[in-house]
Parts: structure tokens; C-alpha cells; sequence
């Protein structure tokens, strides 16, 4: 495993709270976490770590200031406050990223364009989010204001787009609310390019716009997918359904296989956008996505009388809800695989659905998605017992 120098700043930031211990120590402390909270279920793999744990942030965001003495700088909040940590090279973000950040601070100090001051609602530039394509090299950067235009904007605009081809879209988004929230729900306008990046993963290509959501380890998350479609051992006549499905990243990957039958399903309306086009720049004709609730769309379903073969399900932290684990067991699926972020609520939804069908756990595995944080992906399958 690739050894790696130690963060100067891992006492101040905050962002990485296990940066302190060598990673194959980080690696054994996550696995006896998930050995405490599943391992009632079954077996555990061992966890599958990264060869090189570094610049694996493909998603970058910074929040801009001045510091003491007047200069431009970025980073991110101390935990707790509004302080910002500066940061000019991060052990876990991508160096395009970080290269692009140092460029647009000398290019507002040359400019006089200063960082945005939420409390007296004065400046111009807020945060910058980055993403960075694995597949191509292709960066997006998207400014966050609390004010347009920028001081000689089209002379920044040009100079960033000199100084870093690989920039291939800059959009704006306008943000003055007292928020935490990076992105405002204002529709970005798109000032330079096509509008998003490309990435590919299993094997497939995908469209990622502003405000898309897609996996900041790319390197893992094509591992993490390889293991889901592993355990769903999909076959040509099954029918599949990915409930919270994003951009549509396993609802794609389980089309490819040459199932029957694919249903994404999404509450954010442009991430279901971006999922139909992805599914048409891939010629896949066997899924189709929906905007709507999962648990609603799930108990509608359900109540319809209406079944599949294998579902998928990856909600976000707060794991998912009974209503949809009760109306996704009404509807007998032959394999459950969960994907979760966060072992405490994967505890709980596993208890739930134990208890109350005729499942069992086959399989878990996890992988580590954020290595030097406390984060950890697990895969579970969950398959039905033939009664």
C-alpha cells in the first residue's frame, strides 16, 4: 500500500478525522465498526481500502475570505464556526482542483474582486465548487455569488480559461441567503462551455451537471457498483427497480447487463434529467426514470400489486423510511442490495426488514469510499427465503 506524507493542517480542519493514524490502521478501525453494528447479520468481508488514499476528491468546494492581513484565501469552515481554515493543498482533493483554487484567488487579488461577506451582504465571490472527470480530465467550476457581474469579469473569466484548458464548463450561481447550503436553489447559468462533464464508470458514460450528485471517489464507486451488481446476479428477464437512483448511475449499470426491465426512481427533477440523458447517450431502451418519492412511488406500487425481481436502494445518511421498507417488502423482490452510507441507520433498516419478512442477510461488504474520514459504504444483499 503507497505510503503518503502527513497533513499539516489535520488538527485545524477537521475534515479528516482519522488523517492522524497510518491508513491500514484507519482501514481496521472501520472494519471492527461494521463488525459492531452488522456483524449480528453475518459474516463481514474485509473492507476494501485504496491503494493510494490520496487526491481521491473528484468534487472539490471552498469557501472564500480574507484572512488577518487582508489576503484573498479559501478553504473550508472550522467545525462550529465561520472561521476559515485555509487550504492550499489537500492531501484528499484532486490537484487539478486545488491548482484551479489557487488561480482564481491570484486572479481576484489582480482583479480587486473581493470575496463575498455574507454578514454585510457586500463582495462578489462566495464559494467555488470543482468537479473533475476521472475519465477525460475535464473540470467544471462553478462560482458561487452573492453579487454579478465580477469586476473585470470577462478579463477573470479569460485569464482562468488560459490558464486551465482543461475547463471546459464555468456556470454561476447566484447565492445572498444566510444558508450553509453551497448552491442556492437558483437555476445555474451556464457562462462558458456545455454545461457539464462526462465520467465513466462500469463501463458507461455519464452526463454530471452543477448540481448532479455523483460519487466523489469514482476509483471506489466503480468497485462499490461492481459488488452490487455482483450480488443481484441480475438475469435477462428480470425486472429492476433503483429506488433513490440519482443521476441514474445503477439504474444504468443494471440496464447494461441486459436485464427486462429497469425503473429509477428520484425526488430531484434535474437529477432525473440528467439520468434520460444518460440513458440515451448510452442507447439504453430499457429503463425509464420517474421524479417522485420513493417511499410514495414505492406504497403506490405496492398497492397496485405490482412486483419486481431485484431492488436496489441507496438513500442518503438518514437511511430510509418504514413506509418504503414496508411497501418494498409487500412487493417480494427475489433480492434486496443496500447501499449505505452510514452503518447505524443500515442497522436499523436491516433489523426492520428481518423482522418483519421472510429475508435473509447473504452478503456484506464494505468499502471505503472516504479513506482518513469516519465514512464508511457497505453493500448488503439481502435475499428472500423460499417459503
Amino acid at each position: 500500500m503507497k505510503s503518503y506524507k502527513k497533513c499539516p493542517l489535520e488538527r485545524e480542519c477537521g475534515g479528516c478525522q482519522l488523517m492522524a493514524y497510518p491508513y491500514p490502521v484507519q482501514l481496521e478501525y472501520k472494519q471492527e465498526h461494521v463488525q459492531d453494528m452488522l456483524g449480528q447479520f453475518g459474516p463481514i468481508a474485509p473492507i476494501l481500502g485504496m491503494e493510494d488514499p490520496t487526491h481521491y476528491r473528484h468534487k472539490v468546494q471552498a469557501v472564500f475570505g480574507r484572512d488577518y492581513s487582508g489576503k484573498v484565501i479559501s478553504g473550508i469552515y472550522r467545525e462550529g464556526s465561520h472561521q476559515i481554515i485555509p487550504i492550499r493543498d489537500c492531501l484528499v482533493e484532486h490537484p487539478t482542483a486545488d491548482a484551479i483554487l489557487a488561480t482564481i484567488r491570484s486572479l481576484m487579488t489582480r482583479y480587486g474582486i473581493d470575496p463575498y461577506d455574507e454578514d454585510e451582504q457586500i463582495g462578489y465571490i462566495r464559494h467555488v465548487l470543482i468537479k473533475v472527470s476521472r475519465s477525460n480530465g475535464e473540470a467544471m467550476v462553478v462560482l458561487v455569488c452573492g453579487q454579478w457581474p465580477l469586476p473585470s469579469k470577462d478579463l477573470f473569466l479569460s485569464s482562468l480559461r488560459q490558464r486551465h484548458p482543461e475547463i471546459t464548463t464555468i456556470a454561476l450561481n447566484m447565492n445572498r441567503d444566510q444558508t450553509s447550503m453551497v448552491l442556492s436553489e437558483i437555476p445555474e447559468k451556464i457562462i462558458y462551455g456545455k454545461g457539464y462533464i462526462e465520467e465513466e464508470l462500469n463501463g458507461l458514460k455519464f452526463r454530471i451537471s452543477p448540481k448532479s450528485f455523483f460519487q466523489v471517489n469514482p476509483a471506489q464507486a466503480e468497485r462499490l457498483y461492481t459488488i452490487a451488481m455482483k450480488m443481484a446476479q441480475l438475469t435477462p428477464n428480470d425486472a429492476v427497480i433503483d429506488a433513490y437512483c440519482g443521476t441514474g448511475t445503477i439504474a444504468l449499470i443494471a440496464a447494461h447487463e441486459g436485464v427486462r426491465q429497469v425503473l429509477g426512481i428520484e425526488s430531484n427533477p434535474g437529477a432525473v434529467d440528467d439520468a434520460l440523458r444518460n440513458a440515451q447517450s448510452n442507447q439504453l431502451g430499457n429503463v425509464q426514470f420517474i421524479a417522485s418519492d420513493a417511499s410514495v412511488y414505492i406504497k403506490q406500487m405496492a398497492k397496485e400489486k405490482q412486483s419486481c425481481d431485484v431492488l436496489f436502494l441507496d438513500p442518503p445518511r438518514s437511511g430510509s423510511d418504514e413506509r418504503f421498507l414496508a411497501a418494498a417488502l409487500k412487493m417480494g423482490p427475489r433480492k434486496i442490495i443496500y447501499i449505505s452510507c452510514n452503518p447505524r441507520t443500515l442497522e436499523r433498516d436491516l433489523r426492520y426488514m428481518l423482522k418483519f419478512s421472510p429475508y435473509e442477510v447473504r452478503g456484506i461488504q464494505p468499502v471505503d469510499m472516504f479513506p482518513h474520514t469516519e465514512h464508511i459504504e457497505t453493500v448488503v444483499l439481502l435475499q428472500r427465503v423460499q417459503e
